[in-house]
């Protein structure tokens, strides 16, 4: 048994079974992969995938209890080769953080910042995507960090979420907008005029729908986007008014444009930082962490990656 057998058969499953595909992935031929595959079968004595001829159809019922093993034993041969490289390198390396657009453009600035001033050596990925990619890619080891408001909080065990920050959203309207008139904004004034707001599944736009079901009210969403900014754009075309992210307004930016409050109207969100239990992290990783929430020190955050505490 070897890394290379346990690296095609997870290929195998993530290329949804299509064997050229995963073997272009790992640089090597198909008829070696499907080679390594019966080798492996065979020192196993039994059969990981369901086939057709020559076609894998999916996974065997032992195949699907192996994998998470094959799965786990990848990820600490990762971890030891990642281990042994700190040894050598403790301030030098790369930090792969997934986030959404939102999180990168307004929340992350200052803590990214600060960490390139103390780690100027750490080669910083950003990857600016929706929430069930970010999941995806957590699950896949393929980042260290996740940060989103929406998904991250749902998968149970195999994450471990701290709280990152709590944020409400709020209104945005062209300065002498009707809802710009001093009385108090309600739901149902909001939803007598066109909504500019968020995509499904992003920066809380559920929370957004579920107050407005709860009121019984159907609001007229006649555009919606992945970030603020477009979100604004449209806004100041005069579309309708905007609902946003409220750390997405800056009034010296956003002139022309008001940020009404509709932190009674809304409820709060809350940004989550995401690490996959079993991944290892290095030290910088530790300091970054503690820049976006001072108490996440890394003993604290390695008692809960191990289930010592919630």
């Amino acid at each position: 048994m070897n890394l290379q057998q346990l690296r095609i058969v997870r290929e195998t499953v993530r290329h949804r079974f299509n064997l050229t595909e995963a073997a272009n992935a790992l640089f090597t031929s198909q008829s070696g992969a499907s080679k390594h595959i019966r080798d492996l079968e065979e020192e196993l004595g039994v059969e990981l995938f369901e086939r057709r001829g020559k076609r894998i159809l999916g996974l065997t019922q032992a195949g699907s209890t192996l994998l998470e093993i094959i799965e786990r034993m990848l990820l600490d041969a990762e971890n030891l080769k990642r281990s042994a490289h700190q040894l050598t390198h403790e301030d030098q390396g790369s930090l792969a953080i997934a986030t959404t657009h939102t999180q990168a453009r307004y929340a992350l600035p200052p803590v990214i910042a600060r960490f390139k001033q103390a780690f100027p050596k750490v080669h910083l990925e950003l990857h600016q995507c929706g929430p069930d990619e970010i999941v995806s890619m957590l699950k896949a080891g393929k980042v260290d960090i996740g940060i989103a408001t929406e998904a991250l909080h749902k998968e149970g065990q195999q994450f471990a979420c701290f709280p990152f920050y709590h944020w409400y959203h709020g209104v945005i309207v062209p300065e002498g907008h009707p809802l710009d008139d001093g009385h108090p904004l309600t739901l149902s004034r909001i939803a007598a005029h066109p909504i500019v707001t968020y995509h499904e599944g992003f920066t809380g736009r559920a929370r957004i729908d579920q107050a407005f079901s709860s009121s019984e009210l159907v609001p007229d969403i006649v555009l919606t986007a992945l970030d603020a900014d477009v979100i604004k754009t449209y806004v100041e075309l005069g579309l309708g008014v905007g609902v946003i992210a409220s750390m997405a307004y800056h009034e010296d930016r956003d002139r022309g444009l008001r940020l009404l409050d509709a932190s009674e109207l809304l409820p709060r969100n809350t940004t989550y930082l995401a690490l996959r239990r079993g991944h290892f992290l290095r030290s910088f990783a530790y300091h970054f962490l503690q820049l976006c929430r001072s108490d996440l020190d890394e003993a604290t955050v390695q008692q809960v990656l191990a289930g010592n505490l919630p």
